[in-house]
C-alpha cells in the first residue's frame, strides 16, 4: 500500500549525495526540488547551493529544478545558478517530471529526482519510474500543511525501513 511512495534512496542532504558514484552508474539527468531540499524555505540560492550546481555541471550532469512554487519564486532562486527550471509544476503530475526529462535531453531511466517530500516529490517520481532520493528537510519550519504531511510520512518511512530490514524491498 506504502510501496509507491518509497524512495529509491535515502540521503541525509542534497549535498552529501555521491553524484560521481551516479555518474558512473550512468544516470545523466538530475531534477531537484527547491524548498527545504536545497535551501530552507523561501531562501534565495546559498553558494553551497550554487557550488553544487557548478560541480554537477563539471561532472556532466543537466539539471533541472521542479518546483510547486511562483515563477518568482522559483527564478529568484535560480539567479545564480543558471539552470533549467518549471515553476508551478503541479507536482505529484507526472506531466512535468516528463517535460524536465525532455528540457535536459536525458530520459526517465538516466534522471535522478532529489527531494524532500514523499508525497509531493517521490510520488511524483515514482509514478513515471524515475529513480529517487529522499533527503531529509534542511530546516523544521514549514507551512502547516507541510508539518501535516510530515507525520504522515512518518508513517510511510517506518513501513519503508521495516520492508528494507526484512529484505521485502531492496534500495538501488
Amino acid at each position: 500500500m506504502f510501496r509507491k511512495f518509497y524512495p529509491k534512496r535515502l540521503a541525509d542532504s542534497s549535498y552529501t549525495i555521491n553524484y560521481e558514484k551516479l555518474y558512473q552508474e550512468g544516470y545523466r539527468g538530475i531534477l531537484f526540488d527547491i524548498d527545504n531540499t536545497l535551501v530552507e524555505h523561501g531562501a534565495d540560492a546559498t553558494e553551497r547551493a550554487v557550488e553544487l550546481f557548478a560541480r554537477l555541471k563539471k561532472i556532466g550532469f543537466q539539471t533541472c529544478l521542479i518546483s510547486n512554487n511562483s515563477d518568482e519564486r522559483v527564478k529568484r532562486f535560480n539567479k545564480d545558478i543558471g539552470t533549467n527550471y518549471i515553476h508551478k509544476a503541479n507536482k505529484p503530475s507526472r506531466k512535468n517530471y516528463i517535460k524536465a526529462v525532455e528540457i535536459m535531453g536525458t530520459s526517465i531511466h538516466n534522471t535522478v529526482f532529489v527531494g524532500d517530500q514523499l508525497f509531493t516529490d517521490v510520488f511524483g517520481a515514482n509514478r513515471i519510474g524515475m529513480m529517487t532520493y529522499l533527503v531529509k528537510p534542511i530546516h523544521p519550519k514549514e507551512e502547516i500543511q507541510i508539518v501535516l504531511k510530515r507525520k504522515l510520512e512518518r508513517i510511510v518511512l517506518y513501513f519503508y525501513r521495516r520492508d528494507v530490514a526484512k529484505g521485502k524491498i531492496k534500495q538501488e
